[in-house]
């Protein structure tokens, strides 16, 4: 497998290479890889992606959800805290 680095630009203070990235979540960085180009990560990496590693981890290990899966549950649930937001906006403007 190539190795490449996926953040393009220089990093910020909140940037992580993808190696420091697949260390603080505990997974190996092929893994993390893997992830990116599946589409379940954005390249750009950020101490919050950790917890969407533990999530994806979580949902693969503990349920046994397969990649696709994973990603139609992620989908949903940033979906539905897209609706929950816009809901308490919307009630705050009654």
């Amino acid at each position: 497998m190539q190795r490449y680095d996926l953040v393009v630009r220089s990093l910020s203070p909140e940037e992580m290479t993808l190696d420091g990235l697949a260390a603080c979540a505990g997974m190996h960085p092929d893994l993390v890889a893997r992830l990116v180009d599946f589409g379940l990560l954005q390249p750009v990496f950020d101490a919050s992606k950790v917890i969407r590693l533990r999530s994806i981890q979580r949902l693969r290990n503990e349920l046994g959800i397969n990649l696709e899966g994973v990603a139609v549950v992620l989908d949903l649930v940033e979906r539905l805290q897209a609706l929950e937001r816009e809901n308490a906006w919307l009630r705050a403007k009654l």
